[in-house]
């Protein structure tokens, strides 16, 4: 188990992030919706990785460079490699994206939903073939709006997309 990790909270046009790390990595990422109490960063690579995201909250484009201490299966890891190439302004469905990667589309969906660092990891990137699918293991809800808010702002049209 990583040594306890530190915690900073950051105001997100949707609402707040809440980032954990450790002295050598980024644990894990929440996405809160809503108001939350903000907690400054306490050590230099919390401050870097709120740094990076105000960055993407101010360029869609931005491309994250932070240390994470990723958990999960082989074939979860692939899926999170090949999110990192989905490129911001681009979408793919989670059927393309299993055809890329000679699997499943609910294997894919499945490791969309133990994404760990959301934003960094794309997962708001991918769809479903009928509409907007599902965000942070959730198919409804404020969740879909904080999905429908990354993707307006990496400029997709979501015309089409319930």
């Amino acid at each position: 188990m990583p040594e306890c990790p530190n915690e900073a909270v950051i105001a997100a046009p949707f609402g707040a992030l809440a980032l954990y790390a450790n002295a050598k990595a980024v644990l894990r990422i929440d996405v809160v919706a809503g108001s939350a109490e903000l907690i400054k960063p306490s050590t230099p690579l919390l401050e870097e990785a709120c740094r990076q995201f105000n960055a993407y909250f101010e360029n869609p484009l931005w491309r994250f460079s932070l240390p994470l201490m990723t958990r999960g299966t082989e074939h979860a890891q692939r899926v999170w490699r090949a999110l990192q190439a989905v490129r911001p302004g681009q979408i793919k469905s989670y059927g393309e994206l299993a055809r890329e990667l000679g699997t499943g589309a609910r294997a894919v969906a499945g490791a969309c939903r133990g994404n760990a660092f959301p934003i960094v990891i794309p997962c708001h990137r991918v769809v479903a073939r009928n509409g907007l699918g599902g965000y942070c293991g959730r198919r409804s809800g404020p969740a879909l709006g904080i999905k429908r808010w990354l993707l307006r702002h990496e400029g997709i049209d979501l015309a089409g997309y319930a």
